[in-house]
């Protein structure tokens, strides 16, 4: 028998990528056990800068609120940026903020963060080393890489596509990546962050890129979803996601 899923989303307001990707990952795994449908709560902001993240984070309390309206089974924050660039470990912070706005309002849900969800998919792979791409100007990927290395993994490489618009950022074509990742030194890494941002796409790539560097090969949208599928006891299994998404774990 099938069972009914409601997924809430916390996004930017210019994110078009993650009810794009997460989506597309949790109706192609075909099992008949479940069913998602996915509801969006959405916090201003046009670029990704510092401040605008900072002022963008104070309106997930909103968001939160209005998803467990909807009594939703999960909900992920998906912006990963705008925890990192709060300092370290803040998506502890913010995820037991927002679970308990939510709980206070009679949905007993864990809220998911994407920027948590990386940090733990890295580590749920055992990955001690990994390299980066994000789109980022310089600045904010240092923090993304300091955010990371402070979580205990090591950033072995980084790319910044220096890409502040975010809109633009979701125009980014994902299959540009195979080509931009040969610039990547990947030579001491465990494992490969595709795509350390919610918003640049990735999914048709990170399978291919995987078999490419013999590596796994995972984004933050694939973390976000496997936590999704762990807090719902489901496996956590997608076709061509990448190892994170195989099954294995």
């Amino acid at each position: 028998m099938t069972k009914n899923y409601r997924i809430g989303l916390i996004v930017p307001s210019s994110n078009t990528t993650m009810e794009t990707e997460i989506p597309a990952m949790l109706n192609s795994r075909g099992n008949e056990e479940a069913a998602f449908t996915f509801h969006s709560s959405r916090m201003r902001m046009l670029h990704v800068t510092k401040e605008e993240l900072a002022k963008m984070d104070l309106e997930s309390d909103r968001c939160a609120l209005e998803l467990s309206d909807a009594r939703c089974d999960a909900i992920a924050y998906a912006c990963l940026v705008a925890i990192m660039s709060q300092g370290s470990g803040y998506h502890c912070l913010s995820e037991s903020r927002l679970s308990g706005i939510a709980k206070e309002n009679g949905t007993d849900v864990s809220v998911i963060s994407s920027a948590g969800a990386l940090v733990e998919g890295i580590q749920t792979l055992n990955a001690k080393k990994v390299s980066i791409i994000t789109p980022y100007m310089k600045p904010l990927t240092k923090m993304v890489v300091d955010y990371i290395e402070e979580s205990g993994i090591e950033v072995m490489d980084s790319i910044s596509l220096e890409v502040a618009d975010n809109l633009e950022v979701g125009r980014l074509n994902p299959l540009n990546l195979l080509e931009i990742v040969k610039d990547l030194d990947v030579s001491q890494a465990d494992a490969v962050v595709l795509s350390a941002c919610v918003q640049m796409p990735s999914l048709p790539a990170i399978q291919k890129v995987e078999d490419m560097l013999g590596l796994p090969v995972l984004s933050a949208s694939t973390a976000t979803v496997y936590q999704i599928l762990k807090s719902l006891d489901l496996k956590a299994s997608v076709p061509n996601a990448g190892k994170l998404l195989s099954g294995a774990f």
